[in-house]
């Protein structure tokens, strides 16, 4: 595959720099990616070599921007089976299964969702100049249900503005152990590092964490336990396991924050990301994604309805 070369003429009355103006140009890439090209000696401005991203083109300078192809990543693509949801040029949205970590990290260097996503489409345009799937939201390794992400360069700006501006709408389903103090209600309690355990996140004072609320209401409730819909508006690590600490009623089966004795027949935390309500890159109108819960935690469920 060959560079791209794509040329601009600055028109403008007023100096602009380089790199922003890039950005408006080519809106695809992120102003970091932008930085990079330049400082990689990639873009030159009247025929010579940028000499960094904040030089000023004026009116009637020419830029010449040469665009490599994706480089493969260290990533490995793996033939791991997909519950795909849908699917386009610029994205794909997979029901993840629990017990599948979403990205390589240290413990966890295969059989992630993103080996799997490169193993079923290796010819994807790529991220950052990477051969790779774009993440814009995680989910934790136990946890089930909508995860997307991006195909291209394009597509990932257009989700991360989606969910930073927070425009998606996530609903989850939880089941907890208890009640919470009222059928319904709103939880806006900031989140940071446990101080006493590292690796844990924890409820913290204001102003010690970064703020994170959620809203809530009940669907069933039970004799011992309470089937909870999530819509977190923002998206912190661990954020409704939390709250849901954080209102007395943690989740079934959550091995950090949760019970010591599990309360139910269950090999995982019960929450699922059951719906995801988004606007699509090219799209003015949001659409809505669904995915049923998973045949496991409707075994408890009906476990709680049948003893409670």
């Amino acid at each position: 595959m060959s560079d791209r070369i794509e040329t601009f003429h600055y028109d403008e009355q007023h100096p602009d720099r380089l790199d922003k103006y890039l950005v408006s140009c080519l809106p695809e890439f992120s102003r970091a990616r932008i930085q990079g090209l330049i400082l990689e000696g990639f873009v030159s401005v009247n025929g010579a070599p940028a000499k960094k991203a904040g030089q000023l083109v004026e009116d009637g300078f020419d830029v010449v921007v040469r665009i490599p192809p994706p480089v493969p990543s260290n990533l490995v693509a793996e033939d791991i089976p997909l519950d795909i949801i849908f699917e386009n040029d610029d994205l794909i949205v997979v029901n993840k299964p629990a017990g599948m970590v979403v990205h390589p990290a240290a413990g966890h260097y295969s059989g992630t969702l993103v080996n799997a996503v490169l193993g079923y489409d290796p010819d994807l345009e790529g991220i950052g100049g990477e051969e790779r799937p774009g993440l814009v939201h995680r989910l934790d390794k136990e946890t089930s249900g909508l995860i997307i992400l991006a195909k291209n360069e394009r597509a990932h700006n257009w989700l991360q503005d989606q969910f930073r501006l927070r425009k998606v709408e996530k609903t989850y389903l939880a089941l907890v152990d208890g009640k919470p103090p009222t059928p319904a209600g709103r939880v806006e309690a900031p989140i940071g590092r446990d101080p006493s355990h590292r690796k844990k996140m924890a409820i913290v004072s204001p102003g010690k964490g970064r703020e994170a609320v959620s809203e809530y209401k009940t669907l069933e409730s039970f004799r011992n336990h309470t089937l909870l819909e999530f819509h977190p508006h923002t998206g912190r690590t661990h954020q409704i396991r939390l709250h849901c600490l954080f209102l007395g009623c943690p989740i079934v089966g959550d091995s950090v924050y949760g019970k010591r004795t599990v309360t139910a027949t269950i090999e995982r935390h019960f929450l699922h990301a059951f719906r995801l309500k988004i606007i699509l890159p090219g799209e003015k109108q949001p659409r809505t994604f669904e995915a049923e819960l998973p045949e496991e935690l409707k075994a408890v469920l009906d476990e709680v309805k049948r003893y409670e």
